[in-house]
């Protein structure tokens, strides 16, 4: 028990360490800020939600003491709880359903993704209040917000003369950053889960099984998910936002089933290297051909891709 306490009360500390580290607001601390759910996540994976959820508490507690009310509100909903909620999602199972006695079946990993696409959509729908309550106010709010950091960043304080390429650009980011906040919050959570169960099972706490990534499945329901918030997201007002942006999140779900895919039907090629890491390094530079990973994603749910390889290829040849 005594151990438990001091494992949540350290992850507390170095969660609220790192999201404390944005208001420096240089590079490195940003980065360090989306690495703030990482702690949360290896409590509850090596340890327990409970020891988890003390560390919530911890971490939020030396935000309000240090800081203000504002950063404990704001770690909680936006780091905390949904860090506590995924740790505890990702270590549910229940008996096999196979007949064996002692097996379990443990929460399948397509599911986390998905719940990490809700929980991206939730926090972005929570933000948008903030900027204003309205559509016309939302994006009038999130406009002056930019010109308010482009303003500090060149030393300027007249306004933005209108019709400049500069206020073309203003008014593509209004639209843009929400469904871009959807899917960087996204793959944000699915990462942090991803490096907390590396964690974790490198010091050999993990009592889950180490999943197959390259066999993950997305529930049947996700295209029909998406199929409605493509269609929601011409709504008027913030209820086609909030659409929008669960539209672009569920896109990066598919986008990772993508990603599993391509690494399924190139195992055994000699080129499997080349052509993953091409990929890798396509998205990360152009950003773009994600979206035709997401098109592979959406193509092996109604096609079963892997299987039609696998079926191809038959079974391995065994070697004398």
């Amino acid at each position: 028990m005594a151990q438990l306490v001091l494992i949540g009360v350290g992850a507390g500390a170095a969660a609220a360490l790192l999201f404390a580290a944005v208001a420096t607001g240089s590079i490195v601390a940003t980065f360090l800020f989306y690495l703030a759910p990482l702690p949360i996540l290896i409590a509850a994976l090596g340890w327990s939600h409970w020891t988890a959820l003390l560390a919530v508490v911890v971490a939020g507690g030396s935000l309000a003491a240090v800081l203000d009310l504002f950063f404990l509100a704001a770690f909680v909903a936006g780091v905390g709880l949904p860090a506590w909620w995924l740790g505890y999602l990702s270590m549910l199972a229940r008996p096999a359903t196979n007949g064996a006695g002692t097996d379990l079946e443990w929460y399948p990993a397509g599911r986390l993704v998905l719940w990490a696409a809700l929980i991206a959509t939730l926090l972005v729908a929570i933000a948008i209040p903030m900027f204003g309550t309205d559509l016309a106010s939302f994006q009038a709010g999130l406009r002056g917000a930019f010109e308010r950091a482009l303003r500090l960043q060149q030393g300027e304080t007249p306004s933005l003369p209108p019709g400049t390429e500069l206020n073309h650009l203003l008014e593509l980011l209004v639209v843009a950053i929400p469904p871009a906040a959807g899917v960087l919050a996204t793959l944000t959570n699915v990462i942090n889960l991803w490096l907390a169960g590396r964690i974790v099972k490198l010091s050999g706490r993990l009592r889950r099984p180490w999943p197959d990534l390259s066999a993950l499945m997305l529930p049947s329901y996700a295209p029909g998910l998406l199929a409605g918030a493509i269609g929601g997201s011409f709504l008027p007002d913030l209820l086609g936002v909030i659409c929008s942006v669960f539209g672009a999140a569920l896109l990066m779900t598919f986008a990772l089933l993508g990603f599993a895919v391509l690494h399924s039907i190139t195992r055994g090629m000699d080129a499997r290297p080349f052509l993953l890491g091409g990929t890798y390094a396509a998205v990360i530079v152009f950003g773009w051909p994600v979206l035709a990973m997401s098109m592979l994603g959406l193509a092996e749910t109604a096609f079963n891709i892997r299987v039609r390889v696998a079926t191809k290829r038959g079974p391995p040849s065994v070697r004398t």
